[in-house]
């Protein structure tokens, strides 16, 4: 056998392009059975990138055939490429044939039933699937003589090790967490789901970086009018680029404009598996830890693994703390501004000869004031989390008690005022959903411009208007906030409460009686994103 080295330098590209150029140089390429002018070809559709690999030699004895194995350095497994692919190809092919056949697809069948030693090999015919599944990580084997290529799976490459997840912290449960392999990932809910029932579907979104999307749901589960409607949603959309998972959740969702996320998701392998049981839609997207799931409801964004994982009674207690938490976190300032401002005759006189007492030197109006700290509690919120984790709490921390001691010295704040804006920013920060907690202190500002115009009158006409908003939102034909309205007794088990496990029922039903029959139009895709939310460019 006779092997020959073979440099990747080629001819230099022809300026940097664009996609448009791109796609019609794709479109008149082929597989050459010229072994050379398909290696030249690839050359110069990659711009003779670096980390394009590519080897020669010959096989055969009697008539030598040359062989190209091609792929990217950094996205392969150089182990399997070296034993399976390289050494497989010099050593089973002597083996195989002394003599290789004459007729192209002869050989190329020859070596893919005797001389690659890879669970996964396929050939392809068409350059453009050529390329993506090089570019995917897999070995191009090229015969000389032969227009079709071998795909060799050699995926691999440096990932993230599965670690402990950095936001959903829990007391008690599993310490892993999704990393940026997809393949890992569907591994991780394999492990927990051993069920035939656990059904994947692959799909590639983004014109451009064909990023790999997986579709995970339990068959007999997840209602077939749901898994319908989500696949649907994604095979819709055109963008040329998904670089994280947010980019598939902005443009499924179901409703544009709303502050509330309609779509869940988790880097949590277990919360995962949880919600597989429970009749959802997991969504995978290559390259992110974090996971959508869907269909989602506003009570799962106030629940957290540890309400699984210890008693019931205790528990219950934290959920009630959360549901409070939400409360104190959209209406605190505003109900303080409208007692302070409107209805004093609800405040005890002595309280109120003390606050009164406190403003005596105030130049600015509570509702001012308000604003004031709560813009600075979200700067510094900001700089917390955009500062190495290391010191990026204990800025927040020190900032804010500095902060608040300085204006309060200097007559600009009064005391209570600091407290409220104080304990507002804390209860943020009991609910579990970071998405959720943001979309709180959006319409807290909302419940202070009507505070301070109204008073309790315009907290109740926004409580009105927040509640007929929230009962309208839908996530994927589910109300979103079912089991509440509509009402069901069934879900009520792990709701504000969380009952015994043993009263707590995983199967499909329980998803299922959340979705309204009579809003049918929503599950054939006919929602108001479906216009402008899910099929952006």
């Amino acid at each position: 056998m006779k092997k020959k080295g073979q440099s990747n330098q080629g001819a230099p590209a022809g300026g940097s392009g664009n996609t448009a150029t791109r796609a019609e140089n794709q479109a008149v390429l082929n597989i050459s059975n010229n072994l050379e002018q398909t290696l030249g070809n690839i050359k110069r559709e990659l711009g003779s990138s670096p980390d394009l690999k590519i080897r020669k030699f010959q096989i055969g004895s009697a008539e030598p055939v040359w062989v190209a194995a091609v792929f990217m350095d950094g996205l392969i497994n150089a182990v399997a490429v070296d034993e399976f692919v390289m050494g497989a190809l010099f050593d089973n092919s002597a083996d195989a044939a002394e003599e290789m056949p004459r007729e192209p697809q002869e050989r190329l069948q020859l070596i893919l039933d005797r001389a690659l030693e890879l669970g996964e090999i396929a050939v392809k015919d068409d350059w453009n699937d050529m390329m993506l599944s090089l570019l995917s990580g897999n070995t191009i084997i090229l015969l000389d003589g032969c227009s079709k290529a071998i795909e060799g799976g050699t995926k691999g490459g440096e990932w993230r090790t599965v670690a402990e997840p950095s936001s959903q912290i829990v007391i008690r449960g599993p310490k892993d967490s999704f990393v940026e392999s997809i393949i890992t990932n569907i591994a991780l809910i394999r492990r927990r789901i051993k069920s035939p029932t656990l059904w994947t579907e692959f799909m590639k979104i983004g014109t451009v970086t064909n990023t790999d999307v997986a579709l995970l749901y339990m068959k007999g589960r997840a209602e077939d009018k749901v898994v319908d409607l989500v696949r649907m949603r994604l095979k819709k959309i055109n963008i040329e680029a998904v670089l994280e998972s947010s980019y598939i959740e902005q443009l499924i969702q179901d409703k544009l404009f709303t502050p509330f996320p309609t779509v869940y998701n988790t880097e949590r392998p277990d919360v995962a598996a949880a919600n597989l049981l429970e009749g959802r839609v997991v969504l995978i997207v290559d390259g992110t830890p974090f996971v959508l799931v869907v269909p989602t409801v506003l009570a799962q964004f106030l629940q957290s693994t540890d309400d699984y994982t210890q008693r019931f009674d205790s528990a219950t207690l934290m959920r009630l703390v959360r549901y409070m938490s939400l409360i104190i976190l959209l209406l605190g300032p505003s109900v303080y501004i409208a007692l302070t401002t409107f209805h004093y005759e609800m405040v005890p006189t002595p309280m109120l000869i003390s606050l009164l007492a406190q403003r005596e030197n105030v130049p600015f109006p509570a509702a001012i004031e308000a604003m004031i700290m709560e813009a600075a509690f979200e700067i510094l919120r900001e700089a917390g989390t955009r500062m190495p984790r290391a010191v990026g709490q204990t800025v927040s921390i020190v900032g804010a008690l500095i902060l608040g001691t300085a204006v309060v010295e200097a007559g600009i704040i009064t005391p209570v005022m600091v407290i409220v804006v104080a304990l507002t920013g804390i209860a943020s920060f009991a609910i579990p959903s970071y998405n959720l907690a943001v979309a709180g202190r959006i319409i807290r500002f909302g419940f202070l411009v009507a505070a301070s115009m109204f008073g309790f009158y315009g907290i109740t006409l926004g409580l009105i208007v927040l509640i007929a908003h929230i009962n309208s939102l839908e996530s994927f034909g589910t109300p979103y906030l079912a089991p509440l309205s509509p009402f069901s007794i069934r879900g009520q088990k792990d709701t504000l409460a969380r009952l015994p496990m043993f009263t707590i029922d995983l199967s499909p039903e329980k998803l299922g009686n959340m979705n309204n029959d009579n809003k049918s139009g929503n599950d054939q895709g006919t929602s108001d994103s479906g216009k402008d939310g899910r099929t952006g460019a």
